[in-house]
């Protein structure tokens, strides 16, 4: 070949294959722009179309608060609080987290916490975590601007990752009932002495050792009466109505498949049941996204008979408690939301409150939650749209939505959709990357 078609052989290459390599990258760059883009639309559009939260009007209510707080696992910056209306009158922000509160007739405030990389810690390795329960001096008993812990009940625990004490009940001026999760028990203590116990092994096939697994989670115990608690076994979907000297005498949402399992289309991983009493429990139903009651029917059976799964236009997510005021309305806990809600008996919001973290429970002053309540259910006056709505539980995107918002605490409009749209920008990251490097 002449040395001058050569040359020009030669140039017409390096040119044809320097366009490739500038074609590819900016095809590379266009890829992940694209990904990037569908994704910030998605999320843009939502915040400017998502619904007003936490403004129902009637600020007359005071409500107190334990909450989780926040940070991976929401196991930072818990606190208990007092709402009037919608100020914070006050605050005690010194554990890990906090769970379910109670203000007792005494005035002073009752609350399960949990704080990590402490010590003593017995039989384990230090530092370790510890939980228990506090009483809290509010302000107005100790005419101080903040709250004051008077007592505390507490014991170390192998970590601070679902081994805490969720809930305390008061039976008695130093005897309280609580639950454990780190052994999972129930127990009363009476002037800091252990004076009677039940373990969920009684019912339950345990594994080695429940210290070292989520097992059953028991996260909430509420007094029936002297002798009989109401307790929720999380991870077994069910509710069971514990008797003194006698054990489980009742289960709600019993094992029908051979799993050692309720039906999770009942109930799935819920959170502080509440006894309305004839045979009628409220629950939150946590993993379904919903808020139901149960009723007993004629064969002993349980089953839904009422739910409700939004409020002022957005879906609960993971809400963990419910409870039947005085009023016949419902106040919610709406944890991943970050809200509190309060519902007419036709799902309406009459008053509602957006929390700056997650929150675990709420109960309403002066009465809080109570043994015994109006049921909705067969009321005649009930929408029927909102109550027979059902949670959200999209393959593998809720899986990962209920991740990122326990891990960062996503606003309350951030939903599957922009978990997918998410997965599809980090995909075309990936692949326009891929796409530079091979014509680099």
């Amino acid at each position: 070949m002449p040395s001058g078609y050569s040359h020009s052989y030669s140039f017409l290459s390096r040119l044809i294959s320097g366009i490739r390599r500038i074609s590819g990258r900016r095809g590379g760059i266009a890829v992940m722009l694209a990904g990037i883009s569908i994704f910030v639309f998605s999320v843009v559009l939502a915040a400017a179309v998502a619904p007003n939260v936490g403004v129902a009007a009637d600020d007359r209510r005071v409500t107190i608060v334990g909450s989780q707080g926040g940070g991976p696992g929401l196991h930072d910056d818990g606190s208990v609080y007092q709402l009037d209306g919608r100020s914070v009158a006050w605050r005690l922000a010194d554990a890990d987290s906090y769970f379910d509160v109670t203000k007792l007739p005494t005035g002073t405030v009752l609350a399960g916490y949990m704080n990590g990389e402490t010590t003593p810690c017995g039989p384990y390795d230090e530092p370790c975590a510890r939980t228990g329960f506090r009483v809290i001096n509010p302000p107005e008993i100790t005419a101080d601007s903040s709250p004051t812990v008077t007592d505390e009940y507490s014991f170390p625990v192998r970590t601070r990752v679902n081994s805490e004490v969720h809930d305390v009940e008061r039976l008695g001026p130093n005897e309280y009932v609580f639950t454990d999760m780190d052994a999972e028990r129930i127990a009363i203590v009476d002037n800091g002495t252990i004076t009677w116990e039940w373990y969920a092994n009684e019912t339950y096939d345990a594994p080695p050792d429940p210290t070292r697994t989520d097992w059953l989670h028991i996260n909430d115990i509420d007094v029936i009466d002297s002798d009989r608690f109401l307790v929720s076994v999380r991870n077994a979907h069910q509710l069971v109505i514990i008797e003194r000297g006698h054990g489980v005498v009742e289960v709600i949402n019993k094992d029908e498949s051979g799993n050692g399992k309720g039906d999770p289309s009942v109930l799935r991983q819920q959170h502080n049941p509440q006894w309305l009493g004839n045979g009628t429990v409220l629950v939150a139903d946590s993993h379904n996204d919903r808020i139901v009651e149960l009723h007993r029917g004629a064969d002993d059976s349980w089953e839904v008979t009422w739910s409700i799964a939004a409020a002022e236009g957005v879906p609960f997510s993971w809400p963990r408690d419910a409870d039947r005021l005085s009023n016949g309305n419902t106040l919610i806990t709406d944890s991943l939301n970050k809200r509190i809600v309060e519902i007419n008996n036709s799902g309406v919001a009459v008053w509602s409150y957006q929390t700056q973290k997650v929150p675990y429970e709420a109960d309403r002053l002066p009465a809080g939650e109570r043994v015994g309540g109006v049921a909705y259910t067969n009321a005649n006056n009930i929408d029927t749209a909102a109550s027979t709505a059902t949670g959200r539980n999209i393959p593998i995107l809720s899986l990962l939505l209920i991740g990122i918002q326990t891990g960062i605490q996503t606003p309350f409009w951030f939903t599957e959709i922009h978990v997918a749209t998410g997965v599809l920008a980090l995909i075309s990251i990936i692949c326009g990357s891929g796409l530079i490097l091979k014509n680099r």
